[in-house]
């Protein structure tokens, strides 16, 4: 399960020709697609709706005895109620299955224009203050204020002395949802190596998403490369397993197949956003019912795939590579239901959505003290899991997106997030 878990509109003729294998592709103009900035506004509600549900998912652990306690699992439920609701199971699941490896092909979207725009030098320069400041601010400061009431659930007395001196004991510092961000700057820095001694690579990725004219083919072409990505690793480790040094936490699984949707969305960024797999009248867009269906039905397979790998411990690296099969065609199968979904209906601006949009890389670094506090103050509320879950929710979007509306007034923050 993810710890969870951060620019675009002229429109062009729909469905050109793609241009042959060898014949180079001119580099995009960096436009602004209504669809792409909504979708990532969207993903990231997703984001705070996913972690604000936590403490009521039916298979939440009991709370720690102290967090120095292994499996140290009040990293992913920092608080947890007795309430649960089963409906949360799905919800936190099926974003698990796609979410996050969506975030990431989205992030590269923009990556080949930015580089050929700006140089390997200025690229970097901006992604370090975009991503690492921001991450060195949220490892530091908001993930231990989101991680204090896992503490205070212990039943611990000590106050923030014994908060501290347990925290400085883990052996590490988890940074929380902030995990992404330098995940994504080290993905960001690989692009402007390769950049830097292969100045035509973007164009090659480029040619070959212009090539996959039909979005099936680039379907099964993005399904098979994750899954000689992610299913090595995922019979090696499992979904709950984390590797980390210092502040640099990530899901021991996915680095992999993380890369490859960044990879895909540099590719498709390169060959243009809106002429390709995402015209806003291409085939992706037209038949978003298809792919919804799509979505939900590989979920379905992928929850089966779980069950019978549980269910079936004598023969781990069958049921394993047919889990990892499962999950990387629900991944992906997600992440296009979502890109037809926004490509085909989000075509005229909406006040509320544009202020999210703006607001969004804000409330995802801001949001898990949010996340983490309301589950603590509700814990003994007379509520259902599901009522709790809702305010919990709730809470979360407004406070974060209120606060970070407020700090954007100040220009220097404005100028990151």
């Amino acid at each position: 399960m993810s710890r969870a878990q951060t620019a675009v509109l002229a429109p062009l003729p729909a469905e050109p020709v793609a241009a042959p294998i060898l014949k180079p592709v001119a580099a995009p103009q960096a436009t602004y697609s209504l669809a792409i900035g909504y979708l990532r506004a969207f993903v990231t509600v997703l984001v705070l709706a996913h972690h604000a549900v936590l403490a009521y998912h039916p298979y939440a652990p009991p709370p720690a005895a102290s967090l120095l306690t292994q499996p140290r699992l009040w990293g992913a439920f920092p608080v947890v109620d007795s309430q649960r609701w089963p409906g949360f199971g799905l919800f936190v699941g099926f974003n698990d299955t796609f979410f996050m490896a969506l975030m990431f092909f989205l992030s590269g979207l923009f990556v080949w224009s930015s580089l050929r725009r700006k140089g390997t030098a200025a690229f970097l320069r901006d992604r370090v203050l975009r991503l690492g400041l921001p991450f060195a601010i949220a490892a530091t400061v908001i993930a231990p204020l989101a991680y204090y009431p896992a503490y205070l659930q212990t039943g611990a007395t000590a106050g923030l002395a014994g908060f501290w001196h347990q925290w400085r004991a883990l052996g590490n510092w988890p940074a929380g949802p902030a995990w992404f961000l330098w995940v994504l700057l080290a993905f960001d820095c690989l692009a402007a190596l390769l950049y830097a001694v292969l100045p035509r690579w973007g164009e090659a990725l480029g040619r070959l998403a212009g090539a996959c004219r039909r979005p099936a083919a680039f379907f099964w072409l993005l399904v098979a490369v994750s899954a000689a990505a992610y299913i090595p690793l995922s019979l090696a480790f499992t979904a709950f397993d984390w590797a980390s040094f210092g502040p640099f936490f990530f899901q021991t699984s996915r680095p992999l197949h993380y890369l490859v949707y960044f990879l895909a969305g540099i590719g498709v960024g390169a060959y243009g956003i809106e002429r390709g797999l995402l015209a806003r009248d291409g085939q992706l867009a037209r038949r978003w019912p298809v792919w919804l269906a799509a979505s939900l039905g590989t979920f379905g397979v992928s929850i089966v795939a779980f069950i019978a790998a549980v269910s079936n411990p004598q023969a781990p690296r069958l049921w394993g590579t047919i889990g990892g099969i499962a999950f990387v065609v629900a991944s992906a199968a997600s992440s296009f239901a979502f890109l037809a979904l926004f490509a085909r209906f989000a075509r005229s601006r909406v006040k509320a959505f544009d202020s999210l949009r703006d607001n969004a890389y804000g409330m995802y670094l801001l949001h898990y003290p949010f996340a983490s506090w309301i589950p603590f103050a509700l814990l003994r509320a007379p509520l259902s899991g599901f009522a709790k879950g809702t305010l919990a929710f709730l809470g979360t979007l407004a406070l974060s997106w209120a606060l970070t509306a407020a700090l954007r007034r100040i220009p220097a923050v404005a100028r990151v997030i």
